[in-house]
C-alpha cells in the first residue's frame, strides 16, 4: 500500500556575531580550551542580568525578510524551563508566543515550503563524555541560536535536502552564519510520519543529522521503514530516532515522547521590543542579490547553463570573480567593436571560454583555496587577457595550462609569461613546413600507413609535430600542412 509521507524540518543555525546573545563574552563555540569563552552572565552566577544582541535580532529579521515572512511589530523573549547538566540557568532564553518572524516560504523546483515561524535563543553549553564521568564546557552556552520552523509540506528525502542546502546558501549570502553543518553551526532535525486517507499518522522525529546526505537518506529510509510497520499492520510508535551512517538505518534512541510541559512565561529581566517600519526596512535594505536571483540573472545576462551556474552559485567567491572578469571582457569587446563588426555573440564565446577555464583548471589550481585568499595572485584583469589570447588564437589549449600555471605562480599578466618562455603560437608556416618534413622522415611507417588509407595515422603524425612544436602550432594548420606534404 502506498503512503503519503508528511515531512517538518526544524533548523537551528548559530548566528555570526562578535559577542554571545546575551552577554560580551566572545561568540566562538569552537574555541578549544573549554569554559575559555565564559562570564558570570552566560554561567548564570546569582545577581547577573542578561542584554539583548541587537545584532543577532538584526540577522533574524534579515533572514526572516529574505523568506518572505511577516515581520512581528513587538516580540519578546519567555524562559523555557527544563533541567539539564549543560543548561547552566536550568532555563533557556527562548521565544514562545511573540516570534520575530512567521509565515514565511522558501520555493524549491516551483513548490512552496511554507515557513511556520523563526525566533532566537540562546545556545546551551557541550557535555564531554570520559569514562564514566561527564564533563561541561560553557563555550558555546548563550550562543545566538536561530530556529527555523517548517510548515509539514516536505515529501520526500531530495526535497528536504534542496531545501536545506537553500536555506544554507541563503544564511552564507546573508553573512549571518557559515551554517556548517559538520561544526554544529546549522543543525536539522526531522519530524516525519506516513498517512493513507489523508489522516495524519503517527509522528516520528529524527536527531544528531550532520550533514544534509544524512537528511536525505534518513528520510528515504524511514519511510520505507514506516511502510514496512503499516503493511504489517503494526502501529508506528512515537518517538525520537538517531540516524547511524555506516548501516545508512535510522535507531531508536527514546520511545514514547510526550509533549514536554516546558512552563514558558515572558523573559521578567528583558523588556518587550517594538520594530518601527523604517527600522525594519532599513534592515531590508542590507539584503544582498539572494542565490536565486542570481541564478536567473548569470543565465540571462551570461548565457550559462545550469550546470554551471550552480558551480558560481555555491561558490559565491568564485562567481564575483567570473563577473569580474567578464566586465574586463566585455570591456575588451567593446574595444573590438570599434575596429571592426562583433556583437553579442562574441561576448558570450568569451564568456564561455572564461567559464570553462575558471571551472575546471582553475579551480584545480586552487585546490579550495578561496580566490579571495591573499595567496590567490591572478587578478581579473590578467585572467580576461589570457581568455582573449586564447580567444584570439595566441596560444593553443596545451600552451593555456602552462600559461595559466605560471600565473598562478608568479600573478605575472599572460603577455610576459609567453614572451618570456617563447610560447606564442607559430606564425612561420616555412619553419613549421621544415619541422613537419622532419616528423614525416622520422616516421616512415605511419606515413605508410596513412597513406593506406589508416586515418589514424595522421593523428599521430599531427601529434609528434605539436610534440616538436611544444604545442605552439595551430592544430588545424598542422593537420592541413601534413596532408598536403604527404599527397
Amino acid at each position: 500500500m502506498r503512503y503519503k509521507p508528511t515531512i517538518g524540518l526544524e533548523i537551528h543555525v548559530e548566528l555570526k556575531t562578535k559577542s554571545k546573545m546575551f552577554c560580551s563574552s566572545k561568540n566562538d563555540p569552537l574555541e578549544k580550551r573549554a569554559n575559555y569563552n565564559i562570564c558570570p552572565i552566560c554561567t548564570a552566577q546569582p545577581g547577573t542580568l542578561p542584554v539583548i544582541n541587537q545584532e543577532a535580532v538584526k540577522k533574524v529579521i534579515k533572514t526572516g525578510w529574505a523568506l518572505n515572512c511577516k515581520i512581528a511589530k513587538e516580540s519578546k523573549f519567555d524562559r523555557k524551563n527544563y533541567f539539564y547538566p549543560d543548561l547552566p540557568k536550568g532555563y533557556q532564553i527562548s521565544q514562545y508566543d511573540k516570534p520575530f518572524c512567521e509565515q514565511g516560504y522558501l520555493e524549491i523546483d516551483g513548490e512552496k515550503i511554507k515557513i511556520t515561524r523563526i525566533h532566537l535563543e540562546e545556545d546551551t553549553g557541550r557535555l564531554i563524555h570520559k569514562g564514566n564521568n561527564s564533563l561541561v564546557d560553557f563555550n558555546r552556552a548563550g550562543v545566538p541560536l536561530m530556529e527555523l520552523v517548517t510548515e509539514p509540506d516536505i515529501t520526500s528525502g531530495n526535497q528536504a535536502r534542496k531545501f536545506a542546502e537553500e536555506l544554507r546558501l541563503i544564511f552564507r549570502y546573508l553573512d549571518i552564519s557559515n551554517a556548517d553543518m559538520e561544526k554544529g553551526q546549522m543543525r536539522v532535525e526531522v519530524n516525519i510520519s506516513l498517512s493513507k486517507n489523508d489522516k495524519l499518522g503517527t509522528k516520528v522525529e529524527i536527531k544528531n543529522l550532520n550533514s544534509f546526505r544524512a537528511v536525505e537518506k534518513s528520510i528515504d529510509y524511514e519511510i520505507e521503514r514506516q511502510a514496512e510497520v503499516l503493511n504489517s499492520d503494526k502501529k508506528i510508535i512515537q518517538e525520537t530516532r538517531g540516524w547511524n551512517e555506516v548501516k545508512g538505518e535510522t535507531f531508536s534512541q527514546r520511545e514514547k515522547e510526550e509533549a514536554h510541559d516546558y512552563r514558558y512565561f515572558p523573559e521578567p529581566d528583558l523588556p518587550t521590543m517594538h520594530f518601527t517600519n523604517s527600522f525594519v526596512k532599513e534592515i531590508a535594505s542590507e539584503i544582498p542579490e539572494l542565490p536565486q536571483e542570481k541564478r536567473d540573472r548569470l543565465i540571462k545576462e551570461y548565457n550559462l547553463n545550469n550546470q554551471n551556474v550552480e558551480i558560481f552559485i555555491t561558490n559565491k567567491d568564485l562567481g564575483e570573480y567570473f563577473e569580474q572578469v567578464t566586465s574586463e571582457l566585455r570591456n575588451w569587446v567593446k574595444d573590438l567593436e570599434q575596429k571592426e563588426k562583433v556583437g553579442e555573440k562574441e561576448f558570450f564565446r568569451l564568456t564561455k571560454i572564461a567559464v570553462n577555464y575558471i571551472s575546471t583548471d582553475l579551480q584545480g589550481l586552487l585546490g579550495g583555496m578561496s580566490v579571495e585568499d591573499k595567496r590567490f595572485l591572478i587578478n581579473p584583469e590578467n585572467f580576461a587577457e589570457f581568455i582573449a589570447l586564447i580567444y584570439e588564437g595566441k596560444i593553443s589549449s596545451k600552451i593555456a595550462k602552462t600559461v595559466l600555471e605560471e600565473m598562478f605562480k608568479k600573478g605575472i599578466d599572460p603577455s610576459h609569461i609567453i614572451e618570456e618562455q617563447s610560447l606564442s603560437q607559430m606564425s612561420d608556416t616555412d619553419e613549421l613546413e621544415d619541422i613537419i618534413k622532419d616528423v614525416i622522415s622520422k616516421n616512415p611507417k605511419p606515413v605508410e600507413d596513412y597513406k593506406a588509407g589508416k586515418e589514424n595515422a595522421l593523428q599521430f603524425l599531427a601529434g609528434q609535430v605539436m610534440s616538436a612544436t611544444k604545442g605552439r602550432a595551430k592544430p588545424d594548420i598542422v593537420q592541413q600542412l601534413l596532408k598536403q606534404l604527404l599527397e
